[in-house]
Protein backbone atom coordinates (compact mmCIF):
# COMPACT_ATOMS: atom_id res chain seq x y z
CA UNK A 1 0.00 0.00 0.00
CA UNK A 2 2.76 2.42 0.94
CA UNK A 3 4.63 1.71 -2.29
CA UNK A 4 1.47 2.30 -4.31
CA UNK A 5 0.89 5.64 -2.59
CA UNK A 6 4.48 6.70 -3.24
CA UNK A 7 4.14 5.64 -6.86
CA UNK A 8 0.91 7.60 -7.26
CA UNK A 9 2.48 10.67 -5.65
CA UNK A 10 5.56 10.45 -7.86
CA UNK A 11 3.55 10.11 -11.06
CA UNK A 12 1.40 13.08 -10.02
CA UNK A 13 4.41 15.42 -10.13
CA UNK A 14 4.34 17.65 -13.24
CA UNK A 15 6.59 16.40 -16.02
CA UNK A 16 9.54 18.82 -15.99
CA UNK A 17 9.53 19.15 -12.21
CA UNK A 18 9.60 15.36 -12.00
CA UNK A 19 12.78 15.21 -14.10
CA UNK A 20 14.43 17.93 -12.02
CA UNK A 21 13.34 16.38 -8.72
CA UNK A 22 14.49 12.89 -9.78
CA UNK A 23 17.93 14.12 -10.80
CA UNK A 24 18.26 16.08 -7.55
CA UNK A 25 17.59 12.89 -5.58
CA UNK A 26 19.52 10.37 -7.67
CA UNK A 27 22.79 12.24 -8.20
CA UNK A 28 23.36 13.26 -4.54
CA UNK A 29 22.60 9.69 -3.42
CA UNK A 30 25.02 8.26 -5.97
CA UNK A 31 27.67 10.62 -4.66
CA UNK A 32 26.78 9.92 -1.02
CA UNK A 33 27.29 6.15 -1.41
CA UNK A 34 30.48 6.54 -3.43
CA UNK A 35 29.08 5.22 -6.70
CA UNK A 36 30.04 8.50 -8.37
CA UNK A 37 33.01 10.63 -7.40
CA UNK A 38 31.71 14.05 -6.35
CA UNK A 39 34.86 15.63 -7.76
CA UNK A 40 33.50 15.04 -11.26
CA UNK A 41 30.06 16.44 -10.46
CA UNK A 42 30.85 20.00 -9.37
CA UNK A 43 31.31 23.04 -11.58
CA UNK A 44 34.95 23.90 -12.26
CA UNK A 45 35.77 26.64 -14.75
CA UNK A 46 39.17 25.32 -15.83
CA UNK A 47 38.04 21.73 -16.27
CA UNK A 48 34.81 22.74 -17.97
CA UNK A 49 36.29 25.20 -20.45
CA UNK A 50 39.82 23.93 -21.02
CA UNK A 51 39.30 20.29 -20.06
CA UNK A 52 36.11 20.01 -22.15
CA UNK A 53 34.27 18.33 -19.27
CA UNK A 54 31.00 19.73 -20.53
CA UNK A 55 28.81 17.61 -18.27
CA UNK A 56 29.82 19.60 -15.19
CA UNK A 57 27.31 22.50 -15.64
CA UNK A 58 24.54 19.88 -15.73
CA UNK A 59 25.69 17.73 -12.82
CA UNK A 60 26.37 20.85 -10.73
CA UNK A 61 22.67 21.66 -11.01
CA UNK A 62 21.53 18.32 -9.57
CA UNK A 63 24.35 17.40 -7.19
CA UNK A 64 24.47 18.40 -3.53
CA UNK A 65 26.83 16.88 -0.94
CA UNK A 66 24.80 15.01 1.68
CA UNK A 67 26.26 14.77 5.18
CA UNK A 68 24.96 15.00 8.76
CA UNK A 69 25.75 18.73 8.65
CA UNK A 70 24.10 19.47 5.30
CA UNK A 71 21.31 16.88 5.31
CA UNK A 72 18.59 19.20 6.63
CA UNK A 73 19.52 21.93 4.16
CA UNK A 74 19.37 19.42 1.31
CA UNK A 75 15.92 18.21 2.36
CA UNK A 76 14.68 21.80 2.50
CA UNK A 77 16.00 22.31 -1.02
CA UNK A 78 14.03 19.27 -2.18
CA UNK A 79 10.90 20.57 -0.48
CA UNK A 80 11.16 24.03 -2.07
CA UNK A 81 12.01 22.49 -5.46
CA UNK A 82 9.04 20.14 -5.40
CA UNK A 83 6.58 22.64 -3.95
CA UNK A 84 7.24 25.80 -5.93
CA UNK A 85 8.37 24.25 -9.20
CA UNK A 86 5.26 22.05 -9.20
CA UNK A 87 3.02 25.02 -8.47
CA UNK A 88 4.57 27.06 -11.27
CA UNK A 89 4.38 24.24 -13.81
CA UNK A 90 0.81 23.28 -12.93
CA UNK A 91 -0.25 26.87 -12.24
CA UNK A 92 0.96 29.81 -14.29
CA UNK A 93 2.61 27.57 -16.91
CA UNK A 94 -0.15 24.98 -17.09
CA UNK A 95 -0.48 23.72 -20.66
CA UNK A 96 2.77 25.55 -21.55
CA UNK A 97 5.46 23.05 -20.66
CA UNK A 98 7.85 24.47 -23.27
CA UNK A 99 7.66 27.94 -21.71
CA UNK A 100 8.27 26.52 -18.25
CA UNK A 101 11.26 24.51 -19.47
CA UNK A 102 12.65 27.60 -21.19
CA UNK A 103 12.42 29.51 -17.90
CA UNK A 104 14.44 26.79 -16.18
CA UNK A 105 17.00 26.69 -18.98
CA UNK A 106 17.35 30.48 -18.96
CA UNK A 107 17.90 30.56 -15.19
CA UNK A 108 20.31 27.64 -15.39
CA UNK A 109 22.40 29.26 -18.14
CA UNK A 110 22.62 32.49 -16.16
CA UNK A 111 23.75 30.55 -13.10
CA UNK A 112 26.34 28.63 -15.12
CA UNK A 113 27.87 31.89 -16.34
CA UNK A 114 27.89 33.33 -12.82
CA UNK A 115 29.23 30.06 -11.41
CA UNK A 116 32.10 29.93 -13.89
CA UNK A 117 33.00 33.57 -13.28
CA UNK A 118 32.64 33.51 -9.49
CA UNK A 119 33.90 29.95 -8.90
CA UNK A 120 30.61 28.60 -7.55
CA UNK A 121 30.83 24.77 -7.60
CA UNK A 122 27.18 23.89 -6.85
CA UNK A 123 24.07 25.36 -8.49
CA UNK A 124 21.20 23.64 -6.66
CA UNK A 125 20.75 26.36 -4.03
CA UNK A 126 20.55 29.37 -6.38
CA UNK A 127 18.50 27.46 -8.96
CA UNK A 128 15.83 26.56 -6.42
CA UNK A 129 15.79 30.14 -5.11
CA UNK A 130 15.43 31.54 -8.63
CA UNK A 131 12.31 29.46 -9.26
CA UNK A 132 10.91 30.25 -5.81
CA UNK A 133 11.48 33.96 -6.52
CA UNK A 134 9.48 33.79 -9.76
CA UNK A 135 6.61 32.03 -7.97
CA UNK A 136 6.64 34.65 -5.21
CA UNK A 137 6.49 37.49 -7.72
CA UNK A 138 3.56 35.90 -9.56
CA UNK A 139 1.78 35.37 -6.22
CA UNK A 140 3.18 38.38 -4.40
CA UNK A 141 0.06 39.16 -2.33
CA UNK A 142 -0.57 35.59 -1.20
CA UNK A 143 -0.06 35.12 2.55
CA UNK A 144 2.37 32.32 3.38
CA UNK A 145 3.35 30.87 6.74
CA UNK A 146 6.89 30.29 7.86
CA UNK A 147 8.31 28.62 10.95
CA UNK A 148 7.13 29.63 14.41
CA UNK A 149 3.80 30.81 12.98
CA UNK A 150 5.15 33.89 11.20
CA UNK A 151 2.94 35.04 8.33
CA UNK A 152 3.76 37.48 5.56
CA UNK A 153 3.20 38.11 1.88
CA UNK A 154 4.89 35.75 -0.58
CA UNK A 155 6.73 38.78 -1.96
CA UNK A 156 9.03 38.72 1.08
CA UNK A 157 9.68 34.98 1.25
CA UNK A 158 12.98 34.97 -0.72
CA UNK A 159 14.37 37.67 1.57
CA UNK A 160 13.21 35.80 4.68
CA UNK A 161 15.08 32.72 3.44
CA UNK A 162 18.14 34.86 2.73
CA UNK A 163 18.06 36.27 6.25
CA UNK A 164 17.47 32.81 7.72
CA UNK A 165 20.49 31.31 5.94
CA UNK A 166 22.59 34.38 6.75
CA UNK A 167 21.86 34.03 10.45
CA UNK A 168 22.60 30.31 10.43
CA UNK A 169 26.07 31.05 9.08
CA UNK A 170 25.88 29.93 5.46
CA UNK A 171 26.35 33.52 4.34
CA UNK A 172 23.30 33.70 2.09
CA UNK A 173 25.41 34.33 -1.02
CA UNK A 174 23.72 31.53 -2.95
CA UNK A 175 20.33 32.97 -2.02
CA UNK A 176 21.31 36.38 -3.39
CA UNK A 177 22.55 34.83 -6.63
CA UNK A 178 19.27 32.93 -7.00
CA UNK A 179 17.22 36.06 -6.27
CA UNK A 180 19.24 38.00 -8.83
CA UNK A 181 18.68 35.42 -11.58
CA UNK A 182 15.02 34.97 -10.70
CA UNK A 183 14.49 38.74 -10.81
CA UNK A 184 16.25 38.95 -14.16
CA UNK A 185 13.86 36.41 -15.67
CA UNK A 186 10.79 38.00 -14.08
CA UNK A 187 11.81 41.48 -15.22
CA UNK A 188 12.48 40.46 -18.82
CA UNK A 189 9.50 38.13 -19.14
CA UNK A 190 6.83 40.11 -17.27
CA UNK A 191 7.71 43.44 -15.76
CA UNK A 192 9.49 45.10 -18.71
CA UNK A 193 6.82 44.32 -21.35
CA UNK A 194 3.89 44.97 -18.98
CA UNK A 195 4.93 47.87 -16.77
CA UNK A 196 7.28 49.65 -19.16
CA UNK A 197 5.52 48.82 -22.43
CA UNK A 198 8.67 47.31 -23.90
CA UNK A 199 8.95 44.40 -26.33
CA UNK A 200 9.01 40.80 -25.17
CA UNK A 201 12.72 40.12 -24.73
CA UNK A 202 12.39 36.47 -23.71
CA UNK A 203 10.65 34.24 -26.22
CA UNK A 204 10.65 30.46 -26.06
CA UNK A 205 12.55 29.06 -29.09
CA UNK A 206 10.43 27.09 -31.55
CA UNK A 207 12.34 23.84 -31.08
CA UNK A 208 11.10 23.67 -27.47
CA UNK A 209 7.55 23.39 -28.81
CA UNK A 210 8.53 20.46 -31.04
CA UNK A 211 9.11 18.36 -27.94
CA UNK A 212 6.55 20.00 -25.65
CA UNK A 213 3.70 21.52 -27.68
CA UNK A 214 1.23 23.72 -25.84
CA UNK A 215 -2.00 22.10 -24.72
CA UNK A 216 -5.28 23.86 -24.15
CA UNK A 217 -6.46 23.66 -20.55
CA UNK A 218 -9.12 25.27 -18.43
CA UNK A 219 -8.26 27.09 -15.22
CA UNK A 220 -4.87 27.23 -13.55
CA UNK A 221 -3.28 29.03 -10.66
CA UNK A 222 -1.13 32.11 -10.53
CA UNK A 223 -1.08 34.98 -12.96
CA UNK A 224 1.40 37.79 -13.51
CA UNK A 225 0.48 41.05 -11.79
CA UNK A 226 -1.55 43.42 -13.96
CA UNK A 227 0.28 46.05 -15.94
CA UNK A 228 0.31 49.59 -14.62
CA UNK A 229 -2.23 51.85 -16.31
CA UNK A 230 -0.78 53.92 -19.12
CA UNK A 231 -1.54 57.54 -19.84
CA UNK A 232 -3.28 56.69 -23.11
CA UNK A 233 -5.70 54.37 -21.36
CA UNK A 234 -4.34 51.27 -23.14
CA UNK A 235 -3.77 49.49 -19.86
CA UNK A 236 -7.30 49.95 -18.54
CA UNK A 237 -8.61 46.74 -20.06
CA UNK A 238 -5.73 44.69 -18.65
CA UNK A 239 -6.23 46.19 -15.21
CA UNK A 240 -9.84 45.18 -15.14
CA UNK A 241 -9.24 41.59 -16.28
CA UNK A 242 -10.24 38.91 -13.75
CA UNK A 243 -7.49 37.12 -11.90
CA UNK A 244 -7.29 33.38 -11.26
CA UNK A 245 -8.11 32.08 -7.81
CA UNK A 246 -5.03 31.60 -5.63
CA UNK A 247 -4.32 29.14 -2.83
CA UNK A 248 -6.38 30.73 -0.07
CA UNK A 249 -4.39 30.73 3.15
CA UNK A 250 -1.16 29.88 1.40
CA UNK A 251 1.29 27.07 2.00
CA UNK A 252 2.94 26.19 5.27
CA UNK A 253 6.69 25.98 4.92
CA UNK A 254 8.81 23.38 6.60
CA UNK A 255 5.92 20.98 7.44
Amino acid sequence: MASNEISLWYHSIPQITKYWFTGSVALPLLGRFGILNSYYLILDAALTIFGFQLWRPITALFYFPISPRTGFHYLMNLYFLYNYSSQLESGHFIGRTADFLFMLVFNWLCLVLIGLAADIPLLMDPMVLSVLYVWCQLNRDLIVSFWFGTRFKALYLPWVLFGFNFILGSGGVMDLVGILVGHLYYFLAFKYPQDFGGPTLLKTPDFFFRFFPNTRVMGGFGVPPPARPRNDGAGAAAEGAPRARGWGAGNRLGD
